[in-house]
């Protein structure tokens, strides 16, 4: 057995980082075996050598985020024990570097928040978006692949780099048959879009996100709405890839223009196309494997920030399918 003690200078912040009665050290300890104690401003970490070490490396990255002014909630305790156990393995199954992964270039700014990966697939996918052109996400419902890449895109946006962000998806309901939707084109493609406008609010403001899309810095428009069209200093984003028929695809593919930035979002197992429909994401990822500045990340349920038990779901119905 060891012992580990942290002293921390402000104990007017502890009650953020231990969680409501303490919730977050619990979770650790469920996910660790390490034992805590609170002594006013000291922590005491008790187990196994390397469980403490696993344990004070959550503690401490989890205080580097708050002292940094970032939220530290249950879900950014999960990231943090995601990553304590991607660092404990061997170095062998390590993809990538682990200062490349905590560091803070790997985080994406935006106006209203630093969004930090928190799976080893995230930090690659962060990689990604930022090195590679063009980048595939691949993977369940839960991953955070939309979610960064709008990220990505409102950074680009609003350092220069780009002029406007173009969110398209196919118009394609979940097996269900929604009709003719009332209203102007923006109107009619919202329902589909909803994700990606959340997203947005999440980064920029819902205020700011209805401005930029009044004054064209923002622009949502329904895949077939991108032919014939050549994307410029945009950073575009393909969302539900999967539902894309090999077609509409490659029409979507080549609209790539200068200083462009495309990433395609989808989640292979989830197509909602009519039966016997091939699946333009799938027919895209056997014909373009191995061609430079295209990046393809792939997820797991391993890689779900949402509640645990969406996590447990993608792993049953995995099981379930095979």
């Amino acid at each position: 057995m060891k012992t580990i003690t942290l002293e921390f200078e402000d104990n007017s912040q502890l009650p953020t980082l231990y969680g409501e009665h303490n919730s977050h050290l619990a979770r650790i300890e469920q996910k660790t075996g390490a034992s805590f104690t609170v002594k006013g401003n000291i922590l005491v970490i008790k187990g196994a050598k390397d469980i403490c070490a696993r344990a004070r490396q959550i503690i401490i990255h989890l205080h580097d985020k708050m002292t940094a002014g970032e939220e530290v909630a249950m879900d950014e305790v999960d990231g943090a024990i995601r990553m304590a156990d991607f660092f404990d393995a061997p170095k062998d199954k390590q993809s990538i570097d682990r200062l490349d992964f905590a560091a803070k270039e790997n985080s994406i700014r935006t106006r209203n928040a630093l969004i930090s990966p928190r799976s080893v697939n995230q930090a690659l996918y962060v990689k990604a978006l930022r090195e590679t052109n063009m980048t595939f996400g691949l993977g369940p419902a839960g991953t955070g692949k939309t979610f960064l890449a709008v990220a990505m895109a409102v950074s680009h946006l609003l350092e220069g780099k780009v002029e406007r962000i173009i969110l398209t998806r196919p118009a394609v309901e979940a097996g269900e048959k929604l009709g003719f939707l009332p209203g102007d084109i923006r109107e009619k493609v919202d329902p589909y879009l909803r994700p990606l406008f959340d997203a947005l609010g999440q980064m920029i403001s819902i205020e700011q996100t209805e401005r930029r899309l009044e004054n064209g810095d923002i622009e949502v428009a329904p895949l077939a709405f991108m032919r014939g069209r050549t994307l410029s200093n945009a950073f575009v984003i393909l969302d539900e890839a999967q539902n894309t028929s090999p077609m509409q695809m490659k029409m979507f593919l080549t609209r790539f223009g200068e200083n462009c930035r495309m990433v395609v979002c989808g989640d292979p197992s989830q197509v909602d196309l009519p039966n016997g429909t091939p699946s333009g994401l799938s027919h895209a990822l056997d014909i373009l494997d191995g061609i430079d500045d295209i990046s393809f990340i792939r997820f797991t349920a391993d890689d779900v920030v949402r509640h645990p038990l969406v996590g447990k779901i993608v792993r049953a119905y995995d099981e379930a399918e095979k």
